[in-house]
């Protein structure tokens, strides 16, 4: 079984010109929560000045109340943790920079100093008895720095892996990925840190992000990032496309015989119900598109 984060509900509204209100976002989240996912991105920490999309972060949190799902929140800094730790969050996901560029672009400061910046955090949200996952950006290439080390990728995984942090997802932020690499950086990153989870989050800019999530479970990947309707990209990375479509990648997972607990079904309802939300015609899925099969 791999197990599927399902990022929609931040990842794929950060980025969109609608501001959807909170009861909406409340409403996509028990329907993903229906579908079957078991963790969920629920919201971001992002100050609302900078990312608007995520305005409400708190309120969604107290709407949630019982549910079947982990709850994930996106921090960025110590302002944000502290926000989170006043929630009935689950899960926190930190963010690292494989590259200065990226870094200094989306944060104003360089990779080393963030990502010191995040082993701190997480210390402290594992002593706040939160389960801590870490997001290595632009781990497979930078837009503004090119090419990324998987040496270095694997260097600061070790150094996260210090800090205690329960999961490391390596974040091909600009979709540059290929499967080769894909093997190649997983294989690297789970030698240095064998004894914790690792995750990878796939963006289909070029094409390639289905294929590189299937050799990413067949490097051995425990978790996979996708966000229904493939809606989602980074405002900070022009161009960056979509994620990986969580029903999609559900129905290539499932027919292969790997099991997701997800329905893909509900999910391609769920996506386009979300396109209506935001004002677009459809989904970015290919599954609502295509006729049932097998009848």
């Amino acid at each position: 079984m791999i197990e599927i984060v399902e990022v929609g509900p931040r990842d794929g509204l950060q980025s969109e010109d609608l501001v959807l209100p909170v009861p909406t976002r409340v409403d996509l989240i028990r329907r993903l929560e229906a579908a079957g996912a078991t963790r969920i991105e629920t919201v971001s920490f992002a100050h609302p000045r900078l990312v608007p999309q995520m305005d409400g972060a708190e309120a969604i949190c107290s709407a949630l109340g019982e549910r079947t799902f982990s709850a994930i929140g996106l921090v960025l800094n110590d302002r944000g943790l502290e926000r989170a730790m006043d929630t009935d969050l689950d899960e926190v996901n930190l963010v690292a920079y494989a590259s200065d560029g990226y870094a200094l672009k989306n944060s104003d400061a360089g990779a080393d100093d963030r990502n010191a910046e995040a082993a701190v955090l997480a210390v402290q949200a594992k002593e706040a008895g939160l389960r801590v996952s870490v997001t290595i950006s632009v781990a497979f290439g930078d837009p503004i720095d090119g090419p990324v080390s998987a040496e270095r990728v694997a260097d600061i995984a070790r150094d996260l892996n210090e800090a205690g942090v329960d999961e490391i997802a390596l974040g091909d932020t600009i979709g540059v990925a290929v499967p080769s690499e894909v093997a190649r950086l997983l294989a690297m990153v789970t030698a240095a840190v064998p004894e914790t989870r690792t995750r990878c989050h796939f963006h289909n800019t070029r094409n390639t992000g289905y294929a590189n999530a299937f050799a990413a479970v067949a490097a051995g990947v425990q978790a996979l990032d996708a966000s229904v309707g493939g809606f989602g990209g980074s405002p900070f990375s022009p161009g960056a496309g979509g994620n990986i479509a969580t029903e999609d990648l559900a129905w290539m997972l499932h027919r292969s015989g790997i099991d997701t607990g997800l329905d893909p079904k509900r999910l391609a309802e769920t996506g386009q119900w979300l396109a209506e939300q935001l004002g677009h015609e459809g989904s970015k899925a290919m599954l609502p598109r295509a006729a049932a099969w097998p009848k």
